[in-house]
């Protein structure tokens, strides 16, 4: 295996940058965010990744505590990707930031195709508002397009999944960005009109209210 590149510089940037900073890996991350992912998984969703360098990346991410892997049993039995509760608590605020960062660069998602990931990262992970979430411990599930997100909020911070959600949210991928990214106010309340909430009534208020999913938000 190559050796791994550095900056060599004792600079919390290089530092960083020598664990995140090679071609694919916050994509890698990025695909483990809300849940389980199998190695074929990444490679559906990372076209143009050889299969050499999508393993390597893994072991330097296992290597670094980002991500864990495991072994699930019969009749299951095969081998997932998750995020590290390290990877939860480091990587997250970083996802967060370049995707911020590249939202007003986005093609216009209002009305085109969007990905279940693309709805989850617009529509539930870029709202979360760690103030309203301070005193929060609970697990959620959203159900895109055929696709599960599983996570947890505990006091502030996002953080794995943790025994039955409290709440569960169906929406199409679209829904999810139109509601946040619409070019309209109409057309983001139709949107959001349309997301179903499953779960206790207090607790469905309160997952809203902190990603800033109700139409006063």
């Amino acid at each position: 295996m190559p050796t791994r590149k550095s900056y060599n510089q004792n600079c919390p940037i290089a530092k960083g940058l020598d664990i995140l900073g090679e071609r694919w890996t916050l994509l890698i991350l990025r695909e483990l965010v809300g849940g389980p992912r199998r190695y074929s998984d990444l490679r559906a969703e990372l076209p143009g990744i050889a299969t050499n360098l999508l393993a390597e990346r893994l072991k330097e991410l296992e290597n670094a505590g980002l991500v864990d892997r495991a072994e699930l049993p019969p009749p299951i039995a095969r081998t997932v990707y998750t995020l590290s509760d390290v990877g939860w608590q480091r990587v997250l605020p970083v996802l967060q930031s370049l995707a911020w960062f590249g939202l007003d660069r986005l093609e216009p998602m209002d009305g085109g195709p969007v990905s279940p990931l693309n709805g989850f990262l617009a529509g539930i992970l870029l709202a979360f508002d760690p103030l309203k979430a301070a005193d929060l411990n609970a697990a959620y599930r959203v159900e895109i397009d055929g696709r599960r997100f599983e996570f947890a909020v505990n006091q502030g911070h996002l953080a794995p999944a943790h025994g039955e959600p409290a709440v569960t949210v169906t929406a199409s991928a679209a829904d999810l960005a139109t509601a946040r990214l619409g070019s309209t106010e109409a057309r983001r309340k139709a949107a959001l009109r349309r997301i179903k909430f499953d779960g206790d009534h207090e607790a469905v208020d309160t997952l809203r209210t902190v990603f800033s999913l109700s139409a006063a938000s």
